[in-house]
């Protein structure tokens, strides 16, 4: 077909925001709104943001803000239709208290469709009301109600195999590369941390040079308590990359094994000498609470769950951690606990979520790779099984849903993951595959972000992958130095609705590109 521009059109410009809909009241927020000029003064003994700003879980008409205080102190939030903040309205959110470590969040609802929002966030001493630290600013856009074009990137994988904050590399610096891009949002597919992968300050490269890791106390062991699995996410924040990204581009955060430790699931008790704590259940719930503080979800919920951001886009998180069954060999002929991957509610609920949609595109964010064999020791990990022939095992589940999206007619899936750290684009046909029943699909895979460089891995030809694109690591857990980091990013044609997806580098290179036009 004729090469045109696929770019998303330009958004409103920033200088516009709530316009009419702001001064009419309609942004509903608890606590009591006020218009205010910002106020003036120094900073000294105030309480201040620790941790940078974010945003996430931003749709048609709102989204989450979240930062950290340094202090018990409540969470100011000021929303502006301006970059210059010469006019806002504030409102008077939660208290960060040690019972979040000093965490809080505050969730926006009633704002325009397809406007910048720019918003700051300041703290309120407790002790002492009325003393007000400095603002520090971010912005989003909110989805499109109609026309304009959607971009985002996507990836997994921060601050593992050893791989931390290296000032003399730059820190992480693929963050800042997806800034470059100007993206809607950011999909993190998992492993957001590693609470399994302590940091020593030096690794002798192979080359004989050193990598120089920034290392705290939480990072000097594997996390078990609730504080060291904190400890991880306030690492990761100490990075001006990634802080710079936060305040600019909102994230949509899932998980995987590493918020926890490797390839863990429900019921799992350690061998591991590393940990006092040998119960992964009672580790389980800490990470979980620590990742719910830590990043910019709704309050309450799944973490599986619908994001909608427009007429041309839904995004489907999956949760492949918390409903399922232990890692064995993974080849059982009939479903039961022991194949268990989505868990019944959770495949009722994609199920349901899908032949309801009424976008274009149906993403499926998936935090586990459907065809790469991932094994764990002797048994296996992820989806696939490594068996040629019907689905066994975790490979049931899939079937069931891929045959249902057939049978539904639900057109213009895209599978995104990370996971196995290195970038892949898989076409999965029926005309290939030992299973038959479903529609054909792309499978896009990209990490890590800052993490070690792995693979590639084999492919199951279960459901008939073919590997159109991938690479991979020269030799295991490459360093972020050698460049070998990678992000996606898909944009989406606000006339054609055509998607395309691209496979791009730390420098921000395109690798593979693909142009995916939409069923009709």
């Amino acid at each position: 077909m004729a090469q045109r521009d696929r770019r998303p059109r330009a958004g409103v410009t920033r200088r516009r925001f709530l316009g009419a809909a702001g001064a009419a009241g309609l942004i509903l927020i608890s606590g009591s709104p006020v218009w205010a000029r910002p106020k003036r003064g120094g900073t000294t003994g105030r309480p201040r943001v620790t941790h940078g700003v974010q945003s996430g879980d931003v749709g048609l008409r709102g989204g989450v803000v979240w930062a950290r205080a340094d202090r018990p102190a409540r969470m100011i939030v000021e929303v502006s239709p301006t970059e210059s903040f010469r006019r806002v309205r504030r409102y008077r959110g939660p208290v960060a208290t040690p019972q979040t470590d000093l965490t809080a969040r505050l969730e926006l609802r009633g704002l325009p469709p397809g406007e910048e929002v720019f918003y700051r966030v300041r703290f309120e001493d407790e002790e002492r009301p009325g003393r007000v630290g400095e603002a520090v600013a971010g912005r989003f856009r909110t989805a499109p109600g109609r026309g304009r074009g959607v971009s985002f990137v996507w990836g997994g994988d921060t601050a593992g195999q050893g791989w931390g904050i290296n000032p003399d590399f730059g820190g992480m610096k693929i963050y800042e590369t997806m800034l470059r891009e100007e993206p809607d949002f950011f999909v993190h597919s998992g492993d957001n941390i590693y609470a399994d992968n302590p940091l020593e300050e030096r690794v002798v490269l192979p080359d004989g040079t050193v990598w120089r890791n920034v290392v705290t106390e939480e990072k000097a062991k594997v996390a078990e308590t609730l504080d060291e699995f904190r400890g991880n996410y306030r690492y990761n924040l100490m990075d001006e990359n990634l802080r710079r990204f936060n305040a600019a581009v909102p994230t949509f955060a899932q998980w995987d094994d590493h918020e926890v430790l490797n390839n863990w699931y429900p019921g799992e008790v350690l061998e591991d000498p590393r940990y006092t704590v040998k119960d992964v259940d009672v580790l389980a719930a800490r990470a979980r609470r620590a990742f719910r503080e830590y990043l910019p979800l709704r309050r309450r919920g799944e973490i599986f769950r619908k994001i909608s951001y427009g007429p041309s886009l839904e995004v489907f998180f999956l949760d492949l951690r918390t409903y399922r069954g232990p890692n064995t060999t993974n080849d059982q002929p009939v479903r039961s606990e022991l194949t268990e991957l989505f868990g019944e509610r959770q495949l009722r609920w994609i199920k349901r979520e899908l032949k309801t949609s009424r976008a274009t595109w149906k993403v499926i964010a998936s935090d586990l790779p459907v065809g790469l064999v991932v094994p764990d020791g002797a048994a296996f990990e992820a989806v696939a099984n490594a068996r040629p022939g019907t689905p066994l095992g975790r490979e049931l589940e899939v079937a069931d849903l891929l045959s249902f999206m057939k049978r539904e007619r639900i057109r213009n899936t895209v599978w995104l993951t990370a996971d196995v750290h290195y970038t892949a684009a898989h076409r999965y046909e029926p005309s290939r595959a030992a299973f038959r029943d479903f529609d054909p699909f792309w499978e896009f895979v990209s990490g890590p972000l800052h993490a070690g460089t792995f693979g590639p891995n084999e492919l199951d030809p279960t459901f008939g992958p073919q590997v159109v694109f991938q690479r991979a690591a020269d030799y295991p857990n490459q360093p972020p130095s050698d460049g070998l980091q990678f992000y996606g990013h898909a944009a989406i044609d606000g006339d054609t609705g055509v998607m395309t997806v691209s496979l791009k580098d730390l420098r921000g290179e395109t690798l593979h590109s693909v142009e995916l036009e939409p069923a009709r």
